[in-house]
Formats: C-alpha cells, structure tokens, sequence
C-alpha cells in the first residue's frame, strides 16, 4: 500500500459533540425511514446507512459550501451535512413537490448543485468520472475547491473507477475517492470480487496515495479526509481512502440478506460507530447525561417535524411534470 501522510487535526469539545450530533441525526433519520416504507408511507427506494454512519459524518465534517460531493445511493446523510434540510430530505422520499426533485424521482437521484451536492445515478461507480470532471473545472478555474466521490468495493471493480483514478492522478486533481467498503456489492462478498485484501493497495498502480482504515471510527475518518482534503487543496492531487464498515440492513428494505451470518452481523454491531464514539467522548469526560438527553431530544423533534412536513406537504401537480426539463 502507497505511504501517506499523516496529520493531526485538533477539534474542539463543541466540535465533538456536533459529530455526536449528526452521526445520530443520520441514524435516526434511517432508522425512521425504515419504519416509514414498511408501512408504505414511503414512495422512494431505502438503501440504509445504518452502520456506516462514521464514514460520511467523519468526511463531510468541516467541508466548505462550494465544495462538492458526489454520493452514493446509500449517503443520504451527506445531503443533510451539505445542508439539505431533515423536511426536504424527507419530502423527497415521499415524492412530495417539496421534496428536491419536486416529486419526480426518488432520493437516489437529487442533486443540489448551489449546495455542491451532485445527484447520483443507478449505476453505481458512475459517479466518480463525473466528480472528476468537476474537480478538473476546479483546478482549471484555479480554484481551491474539493470534491469527494464516495463508492463502494464492489463498484471499486467497475472500468469507470478505474478511469476515474487514472486521469485524477495524471492531471493531479483535487478529488478524495471514498471507497465504502461494507464486504457485500449486494450479496457478493469481496472474497468473491477481488484477490486483495485492501481496495486502497490500488491507489499505488495509478500513482497517488492510499490507506485503509476503519470506517466505523469517526475520528480515524475525519482525520484522513482532512488530510487528502488538505493535500487536494494544495495541488498535491487525489488521495484513495478506504473505509472498512459494515451496513446492519440488507442492501435495501426489500432485501432480508440471507446471505451472510447472524454471528457476523453481531460482530460488526459491536462495533457500532455511535456507541463506540460516546464511549470515548465519556471517558474524555466532554459528554453527561444532560447533553446526551439534550442532543437525543433535538434529533428526535428534528426527524418528527421532517416527517409531519413531508405528510402535510402537496403531492405534484401533475401538469407540471413536463417543467424544469432540459432539451
């Protein structure tokens, strides 16, 4: 595996206890979520989060608003980091006109540009050529933005990865590449996709950095992304970070994941990236009962107001579907 450079970046308690703050923001809104398409309150595809949370939390933290993110179809947290509010969030799994898309599409596919947020597609992978693109805008624009392109290990084996990689390390461009290593491309182990142990040993064959690290550890995340994000903004070119987690659902609701072990699932469940980052903020002694109950009681308000305006908000108005088209 490539050498990397390591830094420390400090963060304040008030830092720390805002990480708390959207790492359980973002489970909750998942968790909720998974309630609401069983109960078939929902219109869009749910592709879970849970368990993996560590990963956008630690990499989106501190981004600046004109950099960009290109997400995935299991990152709806980012789009909140990257200030999308719970309410329009939810909307949009609704299909509602409030919702991003305006009801149109489901959440997999929204994007919001003005908050540097890039709408993914179903083909998973297909995103990193496209972030890029834009990081290649960035630098010719000299610019000192980022972009952050997140995929999964199984779409780490796809040819538009690849290209990706290539040409962000021949022009040195200021992009991140976040490879979400949950073990299943949908019910393929990696043991069944790929000969290596680490997707990050890659990183060396195109001629930048990579490191592997664990993507249940919001600090060991964040620190790593403020790294590559700092070497990017110098014009030291793209850096491959692979976070090895775990997703508790199967790869969406309507998929029971048969496939692997309940004595596997408990394993990875030990090491939840929330109940390990409490742990330590308590033995810091930064976080009492009281904070915890006042953060637990914000984000319940939070995703129970994103729901009551996702239900109360119009359905489109259908002869509007031909608007906001582009020919």
């Amino acid at each position: 595996m490539a050498s990397i450079k390591r830094f420390k970046f400090k963060l304040t308690t008030e830092q720390l206890l805002e990480m708390l703050y959207w790492l359980k923001l973002i489970r909750a809104f998942d968790e909720r979520l998974s309630v609401l398409v069983r109960q078939g309150r929902v219109r869009s595809g749910v592709y879970s989060s849970i368990g993996q949370e560590a990963i956008i939390v630690g990499s989106c933290f501190g981004l600046e608003k004109d950099d960009y993110i290109c997400p995935l179809h299991r990152d709806l947290g980012s789009f909140l980091m990257k200030g999308v509010s719970p309410g329009v969030m939810m909307a949009q799994m609704y299909a509602k006109a409030t919702g991003l898309s305006k009801g149109r599409d489901s959440a997999l596919h929204s994007g919001v540009p003005e908050l540097g947020i890039f709408g993914n597609t179903s083909m998973l992978g297909a995103n990193t050529p496209v972030a890029a693109g834009i990081a290649l805008t960035f630098k010719l624009e000299q610019r000192r933005n980022v972009v952050l392109a997140y995929f999964g290990e199984g779409a780490a084996n796809t040819g538009d990865v690849h290209e990706a990689m290539n040409v962000a390390a021949v022009h040195k461009l200021p992009v991140v590449f976040i490879c979400e290593n949950n073990i299943y491309a949908y019910s393929v182990p990696i043991e069944k996709s790929m000969a290596i142990e680490d997707v990050a040993d890659r990183a060396e064959a195109y001629g930048f950095d990579g490191v592997s690290i664990n993507g249940n550890d919001v600090l060991a995340v964040y620190q790593a992304a403020q790294g590559a994000i700092a070497r990017a903004r110098s014009g030291e070119g793209p850096t491959l970070i692979e976070c090895k987690t775990y997703r508790w659902h199967g790869h969406s609701e309507h998929d029971p994941a048969f496939y692997r072990t309940d004595e596997e699932l408990a394993m990875w469940k030990s090491r939840d990236p929330l109940t390990t980052f409490t742990t330590y903020l308590r033995h810091r002694q930064m976080l009492s009962d009281e904070i915890l109950l006042e953060i637990d009681q914000r984000v319940v308000k939070e995703i129970d107001e994103a729901v009551a305006f996702a239900e109360s908000s119009p359905d489109p108005d259908p002869s509007e579907a031909a608007t906001d088209m582009l020919a």
